[in-house]
């Protein structure tokens, strides 16, 4: 299994998939705006803790999902 640089993780945010509001995050239960993918296991985080783990997960994930842009668009 490879492991993905900030760089790639930041690529994959592009895919043809989108986080709804049904989708929670992981650690406080707020809307997620970034899905991780660890092998087979997903983890979903609001903007907040995404960012906050971002550093730690890039060593693991394989890939990256960040909508969190949406959050300034919404506005």
């Amino acid at each position: 299994m490879s492991q993905a640089t900030t760089e790639e993780m930041a690529a994959v945010g592009t895919e043809a998939f989108s986080l709804g509001i049904g989708d929670r995050c992981d650690s406080c239960g707020a809307q997620a705006y970034i899905r991780a993918t660890i092998g087979d296991s997903e983890l979903l985080f609001c903007a907040h803790h995404g960012h906050r783990h971002q550093e730690k997960l890039a060593k693991i994930a394989t890939s990256w999902h960040d909508e969190s842009s949406r959050l300034s668009a919404e506005s």
